[in-house]
């Protein structure tokens, strides 16, 4: 460890899921006697939805997983952060599937020639980190070969977005971030709804069409994991922003590097494989609980 690091003091950011389960004082104080670190201060960002509790140093994944026990009863989601003068971050690269829309795209797509249950399977692997992403990626579209481009419209006309996923975009915005929309779904997809949510720019994959039927080919290049790190630097690189000032969600392993990555690279309802990879996860609230971490108090 070094020098900084031993001086630097850490936040812990307490967010209530459920209204009918408060943030208290109580939670307050047990949190800090759970960690077993000195809580130098403490600050309610929302009166019983949010607060600040400034540590001294940064808790042990022993203390971190006592924590995340006591909390679970009342679905309160906790944050440890660097109390490094970058909190609100600049820069917010996304995943699509199940982070800012509910569900996954591509198997909702699949349900339209009667698929569903068995591209889900596979997308779960996938996402578990149990099969290539690209491998998994080809497999799922090359069973959709034959299907009629309409199926894409009346798929992309369901999709629903995540609670809070306008509100996190549209309060970044308003503070001068850049965000990011970038999927390993489809550009019939992450248009409209990077559209719809306000997002600055968006990547995703492509079908190939082959008058107006799918073919069953994703063209080239594919968007995998090592692809959303690639946008990632090459957007704080675009906007000459240091790692601090960056901030990534996800929810699947092709998210991982990503996350990493990130100044602040936070799981969002992660998977398995996700969550035990990852420091930060948004495990019972919605996507504003990315903007509670970044110490926003009004939105």
């Amino acid at each position: 460890m070094t020098k900084v690091e031993t001086m630097m003091n850490y936040i812990l950011v307490l967010v209530a899921a459920d209204r009918k389960s408060p943030l208290t004082e109580s939670h307050l104080d047990l949190a800090g006697t759970m960690l077993g670190v000195d809580v130098l201060k403490t600050t309610w960002l929302r009166q019983g939805k949010a607060a600040d509790l400034v540590l001294a140093r940064k808790p042990g994944p022993d203390a971190r997983l006592r924590l995340e026990k006591l909390l679970e009863p009342d679905r309160i989601d906790y944050f440890i952060i660097a109390d490094d003068g970058a909190r609100k971050k600049k820069l917010l690269v996304s995943d699509m599937d199940n982070t800012v829309v509910v569900g996954e795209t591509l198997d909702d797509l699949a349900a339209a020639c009667g698929l569903k249950e068995e591209i889900s399977q596979i997308t779960d692997r996938a996402m578990r980190g149990e099969l290539d992403f690209r491998a998994a990626l080809r497999s799922r579209v090359a069973m959709l070969k034959g299907l009629n481009e309409a199926a894409l419209g009346t798929t992309c006309d369901a999709i629903r977005c995540m609670p809070g996923a306008s509100t996190l975009v549209r309060s970044m915005q308003q503070a001068g971030a850049f965000c990011v929309l970038v999927s390993g779904g489809f550009t019939c997809f992450t248009e409209p709804v990077a559209k719809k949510l306000g997002f600055d720019v968006q990547h995703g994959n492509r079908l190939e069409l082959d008058n107006g039927v799918l073919t069953g080919k994703v063209l080239e290049p594919v968007i995998d994991h090592k692809s959303k790190l690639q946008f990632l630097k090459h957007y704080m690189e675009a906007r000459a922003l240091d790692q601090s000032s960056t901030i990534a969600i996800g929810d699947g392993a092709n998210d991982l590097a990503m996350l990493l990555a990130a100044g602040l690279g936070v799981g969002f309802h992660p998977k398995p494989y996700l969550k035990e990879r990852i420091e930060n996860n948004i495990l019972y609230g919605d996507l504003t609980a990315l903007l509670f971490v970044q110490g926003y108090t009004s939105f």
